[in-house]
């Protein structure tokens, strides 16, 4: 039996990839992050979703759609948000049934955890 592959379209199985940060590790870049939090949305996780928002934009609750179902990922562009930096962008494309969201995303370091900003959707 092979296992899965992680939502976020990389070919390591879900624990090894996305599953070990919504499980409590740090996602080291910020692609990183992007990629684990689309794997949460993909699996309904909007307490991770919540913790890795920058308080300053964080909103108070997140109700997700039970009834979206996402695709695909497809990271278009990245920029800075290594581990020698303090902010980065990713620039994605999230397929889902019924259509597909393009955003670029802002990403910031807060106490040494990638947060996610906020988001500029480009179509």
């Amino acid at each position: 039996m092979t296992t899965p592959s992680c939502p976020c379209g990389r070919s390591e199985a879900y624990e090894n990839c996305c599953g070990r940060f919504h499980a409590g590790a740090a996602a080291p870049t910020a692609e990183a992050l992007m990629r684990s939090r689309y794997s949460a949305f993909v699996k309904g996780d909007a307490g991770y979703l919540l913790r890795t928002w920058h308080p300053r934009t964080r909103p108070a609750r997140l109700d997700l759609d039970p009834g979206t179902r996402w695709t695909g990922l497809e990271v278009l562009d990245s920029t800075s948000g290594s581990a020698f930096h303090t902010t980065g962008t990713v620039t994605f494309r999230a397929s889902h049934r019924g259509g597909s969201l393009h955003e670029r995303s802002r990403f910031e370091r807060v106490d040494g955890a990638w947060v996610y900003v906020d988001g500029e959707f480009l179509d």
